[in-house]
């Protein structure tokens, strides 16, 4: 450990919280710039919902969701509006304080009217969504999933899922919310920071009973009462790469601003702990993405009022301790050098094979030539041929990996929901200064006139226009005032109003679609003028 940061260089630096715990300019570290900040309930929300409008049926794994106080107008209209068409509908909302975390703030309201407005709302945003009210239960209890994913790469995506992950259950049989029940947090809320304060929380030392336990061994269970646990799964990959896939536009953003390309600097990766909840119909609900997943594997136990000690918890040990080993085993940096020597004594046996078959057909060859074929091999010695390829690798006596490749090895099914990835790849390119993450005027005329977007119904005064007008509203959501400009959310929004402009008759992610198929294709022409005057 390095608390005041270390000047030598190294391969693999461990950060607690943040990419910019220190300042690095080599080797790899365990965060992303800007995950952190993606994931916060905000913003996670509105990357999902801007996902939601594009393909809402394949994103229909998130509840329903308003931003606090911006949307507070708009959540009365629209609960107002379903009551008025369906009287029977008695929804639940549970409101989560933005920055929160271990079930800090978290509450349950029937009404809109029953959200506490007064200024802690204000100076703390939130975002309510619908309470999901037929949760799955085991043992007559409500729980949640743990599940760790290891993002290694943006670019090109690289996703593991761990093979087994935590269940956190409440600590009071489950009921649906009724006013009475509303206030009853071990009863409706499974962070597990808030249940092991009750005095019905249970320590097991059997990874299949107590109040946490491992996810395996509820598959195992509902797979004994005849559930389809190879579908189930199946969801759970899907929900997860789609998360990833509405964050990575507004991660890469990050990522360039810190780590401009063509410069020296760290690569990254992260664990991110996604918690699932499961319905009464299987299906897999999103809850958050925590970018900083506790790692611990003890908890404090309490010898005498006020006298605490740190108890190893073998539920947390099996499936951390895993996640960890695995993640490091993939991200080790000698693991290319080794198979980078692999491949070279591969190539050099190919080699020798060659020409040993060769001399085979010309047998008036002399002795002098087969050994001339084999003095790679003979350079070695005999105790290192024994050896030559055949070497025992580091990790032969390790278990098999726990982190189970999820993409790029299904990208086939889900690429086609990258396109707000292909509309970041555009703002990047026109920002022009590097380091920045927001778009100037300037740049966006540039984007608008190099795509050949204006013309005598799209002047370049409607740009203009088009430009203050959502960068302003962005700007008053709060919207890191840093650095003025537009940021990714505000350009996405600006490209969907121009793909309606332009493809009235389209759904909107084919609108989508065809506007990024249209500028690629006038910056790639654009691309070879240049390249064909730079020869000239």
């Amino acid at each position: 450990q390095f608390p005041f940061g270390r000047r030598l260089p190294c391969d693999i630096y461990w950060h607690g919280v943040s990419f910019h715990d220190n300042d690095i300019f080599s080797g790899q570290v365990n965060k992303f710039p800007g995950m952190t900040e993606m994931v916060r309930k905000i913003t996670l929300s509105r990357a999902v919902r801007t996902m939601q409008d594009l393909f809402p049926l394949e994103y229909n794994f998130y509840p329903r969701s308003w931003i606090l106080p911006e949307e507070f107008p708009l959540f009365v209209a629209e609960v107002r509006m379903m009551k008025d068409s369906d009287p029977s509908w008695k929804p639940t909302f549970i409101v989560k304080p933005d920055g929160g975390c271990q079930g800090d703030g978290i509450y349950l309201i029937k009404d809109p009217s029953d959200i506490r407005l007064t200024g802690s709302i204000q100076s703390r945003p939130a975002v309510v969504q619908e309470y999901i009210c037929k949760p799955l239960l085991v043992d007559k209890l409500k729980f949640d999933i743990r599940l760790y994913v290891l993002l290694k790469s943006l670019e090109p995506l690289e996703i593991y899922i761990a093979k087994d992950g935590l269940s956190r259950f409440c600590t009071e049989p489950y009921q649906e919310p009724t006013l009475k029940n509303l206030h009853q947090v071990f009863m409706h809320l499974t962070n597990y920071s808030l249940n092991i304060h009750s005095g019905n929380f249970i320590h097991s030392d059997n990874v299949n009973t107590g109040s946490k336990r491992t996810f395996s061994s509820i598959l195992c269970r509902l797979s004994s009462r005849g559930a389809d646990v190879k579908k189930l799964w199946s969801d759970i990959i899907s929900l997860v790469i789609k998360t990833i896939i509405a964050l990575t536009p507004e991660l890469k953003v990050y990522y360039q601003s810190d780590i401009p390309a063509g410069k020296p600097g760290p690569t990254c990766f992260q664990i991110l702990g996604f918690d699932i909840l499961l319905m009464k119909n299987l299906k897999p609900m999103l809850l958050e993405v925590n970018a900083n997943p506790s790692m611990r594997i003890e908890h404090e136990q309490e010898l005498s009022p006020g006298v605490f000690e740190n108890v190893p918890s073998p539920v947390d040990e099996e499936v951390k301790v895993a996640v960890i080993r695995d993640t490091l085993r993939l991200v080790d940096p000698q693991k290319k050098k080794r198979k980078d020597v692999q491949q070279h004594i591969e190539s050099c046996k190919s080699k020798i094979n060659i020409r040993y078959n060769y001399l085979m057909c010309y047998r008036c060859q002399t002795v002098e030539h087969v050994s001339e074929a084999n003095e790679e091999l003979l350079d070695a010695g005999p105790a290192d041929r024994r050896e030559y390829g055949t070497t025992k690798s580091p990790e032969a006596g390790l278990p098999s990996l726990c982190l189970k490749q999820v993409f790029p090895k299904y990208a086939k099914q889900f690429n086609y929901l990258r396109l707000v990835d292909r509309v970041a790849a555009l703002f990047i390119r026109f920002l022009g200064v590097k380091g920045t993450t927001k778009l100037g005027p300037t740049g966006f005329r540039t984007f608008v006139r190099n795509c050949k977007l204006s013309n005598s119904s799209f002047s370049m005064a409607s740009v203009d226009i088009l430009y203050i007008d959502i960068t302003r509203r962005w700007n008053s959501m709060g919207i890191d005032h840093k650095e003025s400009g537009m940021c990714l959310q505000a350009f996405v929004e600006a490209f969907f109003c121009l793909a309606q402009k332009k493809y009235k008759s389209l759904p909107l992610h084919e609108q989508v679609k065809s506007l990024i198929d249209f500028c690629e294709y006038h910056l790639a022409a654009l691309d070879e003028k240049r390249l064909v005057c730079g020869r000239g």
